[in-house]
Parts: structure tokens; C-alpha cells; sequence
């Protein structure tokens, strides 16, 4: 009876053995698959944070430019001009001579005048006024002369790109878009250039400018 009692003890204690390293053994083993679970949790947060982070830039109402559709127009006539015609009400206003420049922002309005002995014409202004322009305008492109009507007659109009002079605060430059109307009457020549950016969307202002011309 003692041998059977030694060899049922030897049993349980080997039992005993077997079972406390088959446990630690599967502890062990347990651990690294949470320890890479955890680290891929937090890349995983990382990645949703930047993305939540992340804004579309504001859409902007007015593309830089654009004159409001609800700008309102006043009449200007120069001291004994001849002529009066519509500008933006509230644009800055400089005049030198016969030149009077109206701007806001990065649109200009320049109305000079001049005497002339004969009308000009499509030819004249693409054989002496473009090579001026060309050498007066930086980076000056793409002439078009062509004649249109307006509501004071006959226009030779002058379409051409070139680049605006410097901001002086911040030194940018901005690609413009010029047309230039010449009107004439009985030796007066009256030359209304508008400029604007080249994506800016003002061809409504303007015609309202250029249809509003009149002589008196």
C-alpha cells in the first residue's frame, strides 16, 4: 500500500508540473500579439486624427477681380470735356492732364483724351498704338484690334494681355486683361481703357461703362 500511495503521489505532482508550464507557456506566448495589437490601435488613432485635422479651403463668393453685380454708376465729365460716361461709384480717383484713372482693387478704368486730325481706324492702331503699348506694358501679349459699335457709334477696340505693376505692399503682380476703346468726333479722340485680372468675369461692367459713352 505505501508503494501505490509514493507512485500516486509522484502522479499528481507531475500532474501539477505539467499544468503550471503548459499555463505559462501559453501566457508567454499571449503576450506579443497585445502588445502589437495595442501599437496598431495607435497608429490607427494617429491616421484618424489627421484626417479629422484636415479642411477644404473656403469657397470664395467673389473670384478676385470680379466687379459685384450690384455695383452702382455714376457720370463723369472732365472739366470742358466733350463727352461724359458712366464709372464705378466709390473707386479712387487720379487725374493728371487729359488723363483721369479711376481703380478698386485690382481694376482700373483710364479715360484720356487727346486731339486728333483724322479717326482712328483699325490699321492706325495696330501699326503705331501697339508698338507703344508694347513697349510701355510689362510682359505686354495677344493684340486684337477689331471695330465695334457702341451707343455713341463706331469704337476701334484693342484687346491685348500684360502684367500690372507691383503691389507696393506686397510686391504682387497680377496677369491683366486691358480693352481699349477709341472714340473720335470732329478732332477729338477720347480713349477709355478697363483692366482687370485675365480669370476675372466683368464683361456686364464693362459693356455698362462703354455703352454709357456719349458725346455733348
Amino acid at each position: 500500500m505505501a508503494r501505490v500511495r509514493t507512485v500516486r503521489s509522484l502522479g499528481v505532482v507531475g500532474l501539477v508540473l505539467t499544468v503550471a508550464v503548459t499555463a505559462g507557456c501559453s501566457g508567454s506566448s499571449s503576450g506579443p500579439p497585445a502588445a502589437s495589437h495595442a501599437s496598431s490601435g495607435s497608429g490607427s488613432g494617429s491616421a484618424t486624427t489627421a484626417g479629422a485635422g484636415a479642411a477644404p479651403a473656403p469657397t470664395e463668393s467673389n473670384p478676385p477681380g470680379d466687379i459685384p453685380d450690384n455695383q452702382a454708376y455714376v457720370a463723369f465729365r472732365p472739366s470742358g470735356g466733350a463727352f461724359t460716361v458712366k464709372v464705378p461709384e466709390g473707386w479712387a480717383r487720379i487725374g493728371q492732364g487729359g488723363t483721369t484713372v479711376f481703380t478698386d482693387k485690382l481694376n482700373r478704368v483710364e479715360i484720356a483724351t487727346a486731339s486728333a486730325s483724322s479717326a482712328p481706324t483699325v490699321t492706325s492702331v495696330g501699326s503705331e498704338v501697339v508698338p507703344r503699348l508694347r513697349g510701355q506694358v510689362p510682359k505686354f501679349d495677344g493684340p486684337k484690334v477689331s471695330q465695334v459699335n457702341r451707343h455713341a457709334g463706331s469704337a476701334v477696340l484693342l484687346r491685348y494681355q500684360g502684367d500690372s505693376a507691383a503691389d507696393p505692399v506686397t510686391g504682387k503682380v497680377v496677369r491683366d486683361a486691358f480693352e481699349r476703346y477709341a472714340f473720335y468726333r470732329q478732332g477729338h479722340e477720347v480713349d477709355v481703357t478697363l483692366s482687370g485680372p485675365v480669370n476675372a468675369d466683368n464683361v456686364d461692367p464693362w459693356r455698362i461703362v462703354t455703352d454709357s459713352f456719349s458725346w455733348k
